[in-house]
């Protein structure tokens, strides 16, 4: 345990002082050849797409190995790797809460969502709710939550770059912090722009396999440092978090007050049913070519994130027995450092072999944050150039070429939001902020996804109500809570207008949406057309017609 016993100052001796300038060098290095490595993959594949279906849905081409790696690398964000260790580095049990809610969430996605949605839409989650119902008003509530959702998100992959790369350049003003932001917009912007579906997916395949396998080389060295002994691992975590045996325990983070065990539901059920709503994990379905290779890519996907799941257990406890949490919180008030500076300690504080170890999981965490971007913001431009743009503003009369220049200028425009939204969001942990989004995406797009595809006489209104209520419902409560203000570690730690308890609106804006969802196709005149609804149902249980 010699690792706990250096003091901060010695880590950032390391990372700040100029004798490191060698192992930044090192670090750069291996940034750049990873940004250039997925620079070359975006080109090759940019180069491949021809058309609307190539852009969005990659040519459907994929197999279902190849999308559930894809699916994978998705998923597998800033939050897991960086936001997940953090938390259960500080918190112990509490933490690892996370990632049993991000596994179980793909049950929902694999039993209710993944095939019907892959048979019965084309593009985008707007074309499944547009199918049966009035298409621009149901279009334009689909793109707006698409777009809300996915910049939430964002804002997570944003503050994790952010906080990354300032430590290992050893960055310490927030200007500098801001430019970091601002060049993986820039780069991000350039991915989707060029390589489209086919550039995004492969970038995400070749992030999938570096992140398992990083995951896995930080598993096997924390292992090996107790002599493969978890009780060991557990017994010195619990020991150097200065918690003792609360460490190990239910409680730590939820449950000293009826406030913080309400916000351990509400995070737990937004975890579980947001997954299936999340508009970039959505259209990954759309890049397969039959509804059997949707199913066995959620399956691939469910393996693997479940493998790597499990070894953030490895990463957080390795961290909380091998560093001091103060050396912690001082690299990152949220923890979303634990992971590299794990790395780094592992590999010796002074030595060559502590800074290779640093630079190589770091540049696999950058890797992380470029690949889900990216694929969050095809997701949002998509939807926007394919459901607002063509079918709303040009009601269905754009060209294949307008509607893919129309998804590169939203591509720039979503990129600018998330770098002003992500430089604001830079000290909140990364783990917490994508919880925000799944509260989204559950209480906005789930109910009405699941509304249309089984319940025959929901309506065009129930679908507006749904989705609108549940947007506003969850974003006003995210707004008025301790994430924005009120709290040291809040996004405007100086201001208090915060009057909603939780950290999470899950709880409350989800059976929102879902009541609201209701209560609007309750109260609507209109007739919803039978014939269409029994054509959905065909196509959705069995994939006739399917694009």
């Amino acid at each position: 345990m010699t690792g706990a016993q250096h003091t901060i100052s010695a880590q950032h001796t390391l990372l700040a002082a100029g004798e490191a300038s060698e192992h930044r060098t090192l670090i750069i290095s291996l940034f750049a050849v990873f940004v250039a490595a997925t620079l070359v993959i975006t080109v090759w594949a940019g180069r491949q797409t021809k058309g609307a279906a190539d852009f969005y849905a990659g040519g459907r081409q994929f197999t279902g190995f190849q999308n559930g790696l894809a699916v994978s690398g998705d998923y597998m964000s800033a939050a897991s790797f960086l936001g997940i260790a953090g938390a259960i580095a500080l918190f112990g049990y509490d933490g690892f809460l996370y990632s049993i809610g991000f596994l179980v969430a793909w049950l929902v996605a694999l039993l209710l969502v993944a095939e019907p949605l892959r048979n019965s839409g084309r593009y985008t989650m707007g074309d499944v709710l547009a199918y049966r119902m009035r298409q621009r008003p149901v279009r334009t509530a689909a793109g707006t939550s698409t777009i809300v959702v996915s910049i939430f998100y964002l804002l997570a992959q944003m503050a994790g770059a952010g906080v990354l790369v300032s430590l290992l350049l050893g960055i310490t003003s927030d200007s500098g912090k801001v430019g970091i932001v601002a060049l993986v917009g820039v780069l991000m912007i350039v991915y989707v722009t060029i390589g489209g579906m086919k550039g995004t997916t492969w970038v995400q395949m070749v992030k999938a396999v570096l992140l398992i396998a990083g995951a896995l080389l930080l598993t096997f060295l924390v292992l090996l440092k107790f002599d493969f002994n978890v009780s060991d691992l557990l017994g010195s975590a619990a020991g150097n978090s200065g918690k003792g045996s609360a460490f190990l325990q239910p409680g730590l983070k939820y449950g000293a007050t009826g406030t913080s065990k309400l916000d351990f539901i509400s995070l737990g059920v937004a975890l579980v049913l947001g997954t299936a709503g999340l508009p970039h994990i959505l259209i990954r379905f759309y890049t397969v070519p039959t509804a059997k290779a949707a199913r066995k890519s959620v399956i691939w996907a469910i393996g693997l994130i479940g493998a790597f799941y499990l070894m953030t257990l490895a990463l957080g406890f390795g961290a909380a027995a091998l560093i001091k949490p103060e050396e912690i919180i001082a690299s990152n008030k949220a923890g979303n450092t634990a992971a590299p500076l794990l790395a780094l300690h592992l590999g010796g504080v002074d030595s060559d072999w502590g800074a290779i170890l640093l630079a190589s999981i770091s540049a696999v965490a950058f890797a992380t944050i470029l690949a889900v971007v990216a694929g969050l913001t095809l997701a949002s431009s998509s939807s926007f150039a394919h459901d607002i743009y063509a079918n709303v503003i040009k009601k269905g009369q754009a060209t294949e070429k307008q509607e893919l220049g129309a998804a590169r200028w939203a591509t720039v425009g979503i990129g600018a939001v998330s770098i002003l939204l992500g430089a604001l969001a830079r000290d909140l942990n990364v783990a917490g902020l994508v919880a925000l989004a799944f509260a989204v995406a559950a209480s906005a797009n789930l109910p009405t996804i699941l509304y249309s595809l089984f319940w025959k006489r929901f309506t065009t209104s129930g679908a507006l109500w749904s989705i609108y209520g549940g947007l506003v419902t969850a974003v006003g409560l995210v707004l008025f809570s301790p994430v924005v203000s009120g709290k040291p570690t809040s996004m405007f730690p100086d201001a208090d207008f915060h009057w909603f308890p939780l950290e999470n609106p899950g709880i409350i804006s989800i059976p929102v949406g879902f009541l609201l969802g209701a209560v609007g196709t309750l109260l609507s005149k209109e007739v919803p057309d039978a014939q269409k609804y029994a054509e959905l149902e065909v196509r959705s249980l069995t994939g006739t017609g399917a694009h």
